[in-house]
């Protein structure tokens, strides 16, 4: 039995379900993680992409070991049904149905002491109380408390005390660990590299085709990455650090008060703290450690780099 120290809705998240004899291999040709490859027990972050290469989500992707020719998949909640409906539309005669499941998703906070704080991230446990997994945690953070998603009915289990505020928390921690979600402002306007998706191990090079393939191995395999994903934090002005304000969001452009007569990149994922917010931000790897980053505008909230607990560096 898993003792959450606290937890909190996370509704920004809904959970999408793929059935059927050909589950697998649909994946396999949908997505930029090896599907086909991914053991039972294990999650992994993966994309999906348009033709052209560029994002139209990002997700966790995990095989259900309880429920046979099942993958499931964690996705931002304004993409969901979309989602559903597009790729519902290239299942052609495939033995699989892809639909969007009513199961909320929670954070949970666990205890460092207790045994589920000591698996690796990523890792899966399925249980008749819904699915766990064990989110990655970012450096520097709290070690008293492990986070674990969990997707479920969460009145079946030793919940702990119900925090709305670990919810602004736990995704916070997500930019932290350098963990990137396309949302419905962020569409189409990334490659899977510039949000880092390979470092964090969510691109398979060597599986075979996908839309989008031919690009993303394309700026693989030629020359370095010149735009990753960078974090950092800014401290808001009152008006803007209310919870309801949407004077920054996800595709906030990002301006180098050097150059202010045009954006030097785009806000990826933004959290709200208090009266400061943590974001993941597209940048330029060239004038990372020279540029004045504001947020908004060259006269904007003055960004401060924090690190990633991977290399940005250029290869």
């Amino acid at each position: 039995m898993f003792t959450p120290a606290l937890h909190a809705p996370l509704e920004e998240l809904a959970l999408i379900e793929f059935t059927g004899a050909d589950a697998l291999s649909f994946l396999q040709g949908q997505l930029t993680q090896d599907i086909a490859g991914l053991p039972f027990k294990q999650a992994k972050p993966a994309g999906y992409c348009t033709a052209k290469g560029r994002l139209l989500a990002t997700m966790v992707v995990w095989r259900s070991e309880r429920q046979a020719d099942t993958c499931r998949a964690l996705v931002r909640a304004d993409l969901a049904d979309a989602l559903v409906k597009r790729l519902s539309m290239f299942v052609l005669r495939a033995k699989v149905r892809v639909q969007r499941m009513p199961n909320p998703v929670w954070g949970l906070g666990l205890p460092a002491a207790h045994e589920a704080a000591a698996s690796e991230a990523w890792a899966v446990n399925e249980t008749e109380a819904g699915d766990w997994i064990r989110a990655p945690q970012a450096p520097g953070g709290d070690t008293a408390i492990a986070r674990c998603w969990f997707i479920g009915d969460v009145s079946k289990i030793e919940a702990g005390d119900l925090n709305t505020e670990w919810a602004a928390y736990w995704r916070a921690q997500d930019i932290c660990a350098g963990l990137p979600w396309v949302q419905a402002a962020t569409q189409e306007m990334f490659i899977p590299q510039t949000l880092n998706l390979e470092l964090i191990d969510g691109v398979s090079f060597t599986k075979g085709c996908y839309p989008g393939q031919e690009v993303v191995a394309r700026s693989h395999y030629r020359g370095t990455i010149k735009r990753r994903m960078a974090a950092g934090i800014c401290s808001l002005p009152s008006a803007a650090s209310a919870e309801n304000s949407s004077d920054y969001a996800a595709g906030t452009d990002v301006f180098d008060a050097q150059h202010p007569d045009a954006p030097w990149g785009r806000v990826v994922n933004l959290q709200k703290v208090g009266d400061q917010a943590w974001l993941l931000f597209e940048a330029q790897l060239a004038d990372l450690e020279q540029a004045q980053l504001h947020l908004g505008s060259a006269q904007g909230p003055a960004i401060q780099l924090i690190q990633l607990p991977y290399s940005i560096a250029a290869n």
